[in-house]
């Protein structure tokens, strides 16, 4: 992968976390930091699920690539969040 590859898998990360952040209702207790890399990590897995049923490549936008990214972006904040929210930290 080149620079610009991973700059854009960076991006796209940022804007997918975003995204995955906001399909969940109510507060949540993680820092922007956290949410940037659930979403990159998101991302670059969300690519790799949509490569692997050949969706990643279609004409135009690729819709489902990026329900993909946002839905585990959505799964990963939830995760985190509550992870961070058991009592006694």
């Amino acid at each position: 992968m080149e620079i610009d590859g991973i700059i854009s898998a960076i991006v796209i990360g940022v804007v997918v976390g975003v995204l995955g952040r906001l399909v969940i209702p109510g507060r949540q207790r993680i820092g922007v930091l956290w949410t940037i890399l659930v979403g990159i990590a998101a991302a670059f897995v969300g690519s790799w699920i949509a490569s692997a049923f050949g969706v990643a490549d279609t004409d135009g936008v690729d819709w489902v690539e990026w329900l993909i990214q946002i839905g585990l972006a959505a799964v990963g904040v939830a995760a985190l969040d509550r992870s961070r929210s058991r009592p006694g930290r």
